[in-house]
């Protein structure tokens, strides 16, 4: 069975509606995401602009200005729900670890 749209997040998507809290385009978020986490995530061209086309058509984040082919974006009610209820989820995921790796352990 496939997986519900959005369900969960992947790094990327997650990175993207975070740096949206504030308005931004396009180019801000490829150099905001590699600069939050220190390098360790980065979101291609070709899957930011499908993406951002994806969360405005569902709702998480609406355009804000426009101008020629520079469109910018901020995050909605909707979209600031999802983020944190991924964030939710991976402080549980985080919770678990730290829960089953306190106790003692055999090979």
């Amino acid at each position: 069975m496939p997986r519900a749209k959005f369900q969960t997040l992947t790094e990327q998507m997650f990175y993207i509606l975070l740096c949206l809290r504030e308005e931004c385009c396009g180019m801000d978020i490829l150099d905001r995401v590699p600069a939050m986490t220190g390098g360790r995530v980065s979101v291609g061209s070709g899957t930011l602009y499908n993406l951002l086309e994806q969360f405005c058509a569902a709702g998480m984040i609406r355009e804000t200005h426009v101008e020629g082919r520079k469109r910018s974006y901020l995050l909605t009610a909707k979209g600031r729900e999802m983020l944190d209820k991924e964030y939710e989820r991976i402080r549980a995921q985080a919770e678990d670890y730290r829960r089953y790796m306190e106790k003692e352990w055999y090979p």
